[in-house]
């Protein structure tokens, strides 16, 4: 089964608060398909980008809850799809989230961090079903591009420092490639000398 893999939202927290005592807290922000991830670089230095295509949580939005957690912390939740103090909306640009902050110490201090700014980042858990890996060169060499065409959504969090960690990357499957892509290099090459051989046996 694959693993869970955290990721950075390429977004700044919005904040909405709402007048009155009992005013809701929310905060807004997406996730961006078919949009270049930042570089990243697994452990033998090769480059990488993600990018999350359209659609990619359809399927598992219809079946699976989301949950709001505080920095990924599964003890610290603060909100729903199943409740509705989540809302995730899935459109052919974005998946659009809002999250409602609970009056609890743990949503308490979620405000307080998020309206001062020093949380402004969110990260999303998912495990990813399906994807597809390609290369293309560029001016400083090679990079790797990973697209995401299915994936389950477990979870939106809150935190201080989003992190796209490059280890975090599903290295079997960039194994996989390569090995392909080294499989059809050898088979070329095969080829290649197979047809001058004919050519000058």
């Amino acid at each position: 089964m694959p693993e869970k893999e955290i990721r950075a939202l390429p977004t700044t927290i919005e904040i909405r608060a709402a007048e009155g005592e009992d005013g809701k807290r929310t905060i807004t922000g997406s996730i961006k398909y078919e949009t270049d991830s930042a570089e990243m670089r697994d452990w033998w230095d090769d480059i990488i980008v993600e990018q999350i295509a359209t659609g990619a949580f359809s399927e598992s939005l219809k079946v699976r809850d989301v949950v709001g957690l505080w920095s990924h912390d599964t003890s610290q939740v603060l909100g729903n799809t199943k409740s509705g103090t989540l809302r995730v909306f899935d459109g052919q640009k974005e998946l659009r989230f809002e999250l409602d902050i609970p009056n609890t110490s743990v949503g308490n201090d979620a405000w307080e961090l998020i309206q001062r700014g020093d949380v402004d980042g969110v990260s999303f858990g998912m495990r990813v079903t399906k994807d597809k890996w390609s290369t293309e060169d560029r001016d400083d060499g090679k990079i790797y591009r990973r697209t995401i065409l299915d994936a389950e959504l477990y979870e939106i969090s809150p935190v201080a420092f989003p992190a796209y960690p490059a280890n975090e990357v599903s290295a079997r499957g960039l194994e996989e490639f390569k090995k392909s892509e080294q499989r059809a290099a050898d088979q070329y090459e095969k080829e290649k000398l197979s047809l001058e051989l004919d050519l000058y046996g």
